[in-house]
């Protein structure tokens, strides 16, 4: 008997991996992309913020770096600054973008053409480029673009990033100015997939544009307008870049946020311990506020 079934067992396992074999094997590549670093990483980090880590030597100390975390002024201040830029850029950038879109979608082929081009240049360029643009127009003095532009009300100058009331602001203004493209296409491609025969049928039964607007294009926009709101706060929760090139988290941490805390306590402090606990809250809040969205946000949103 044994000397019958076990040919059948290796034939077996031999007809698999003749089918499959390649499958695994192509698919090898990445899985170890993963597993080395990402995976790794991340448990690294994990382990890294119940440490005083050390490159020499790492020393064991349990929770301490996440209650001095929740004792610390400074990271309290950086959430509040994160969330304050995240409520404030997040819902105003997708009705911005929405309404871009809506007009776009009105226009000629050509034209949407050169708009869509357009609107995602800005998505195109590096955000440490924009952010030297937008020194250039945050500029203290009359050469600042933006202070030229009051000068011909009469204003003063305003020391748009030197000020604490007005350096987030500043930045919230920036976000709001050019980060629409790629929710621009996205819209369009949405709203050229509503069915025309929907619209024809709102036309004859006399339903006006906002009859229209409320409960065809919208309806059906929704799940458009969730996957930009939980990108949009995923993203907004992580700004980094034009805080590091345009204010460094000041003045007196007025755009200190979450992301730049982080780099500050690992790269100039060296807390690298402290520096994981901290990642690993903000990668907390950020689960947290997606479950939070999805729950609320995409209970009649159809996939």
């Amino acid at each position: 008997m044994q000397t019958t079934i076990a040919p059948k067992r290796r034939s077996a396992a031999g007809r698999f991996w003749r089918e499959y074999g390649w499958a695994y094997l192509f698919i090898l590549a990445p899985v170890l992309l993963f597993l080395i670093f990402t995976l790794y990483p991340v448990i690294s980090a994990l382990v890294m913020s119940f440490q005083q880590y050390n490159i020499m030597q790492s020393t064991w100390v349990g929770f301490d770096n996440y209650e001095r975390l929740f004792k610390d002024d400074t990271f309290w201040k950086s959430i509040w600054n994160t969330v304050v830029f995240t409520v404030c850029t997040v819902p105003v950038n997708i009705v911005i973008t929405f309404v871009l879109a809506h007009f776009i979608y009105q226009m000629k082929t050509k034209w949407q053409t050169f708009f869509k081009a357009t609107m995602y240049l800005p998505a195109v360029a590096s955000g440490v480029t924009i952010s030297i643009v937008w020194l250039a127009i945050f500029d203290p003095t009359d050469v600042g673009l933006l202070n030229r532009f009051l000068g011909l009300f009469g204003l003063d100058p305003v020391i748009w990033l030197g000020q604490s009331k007005t350096a987030l602001f500043s930045l919230i203004l920036m976000n709001w100015v050019g980060s629409h493209g790629a929710g621009i296409i996205l819209y369009l491609a949405s709203m050229g997939g509503i069915p025309k025969s929907l619209y024809e049928a709102a036309d004859i039964d006399h339903a006006s544009g906002w009859t229209q607007f409320r409960a065809i294009t919208w309806p059906l926009l929704k799940p458009t307008t969730l996957y930009l709101l939980v990108t949009g706060v995923i993203t907004s929760f992580q700004v980094f870049i034009s805080v590091y090139m345009m204010t460094q988290g000041g003045p007196n941490f007025a755009t200190t946020t979450i992301a730049y805390l982080i780099y500050q306590t690992a790269f100039k402090f060296y807390e690298f311990g402290l520096a994981s606990a901290q990642s690993f809250v903000l990668a907390f809040l950020i689960i947290l506020v997606s479950v939070i969205q999805f729950k609320y946000f995409s209970s009649d949103v159809e996939y």
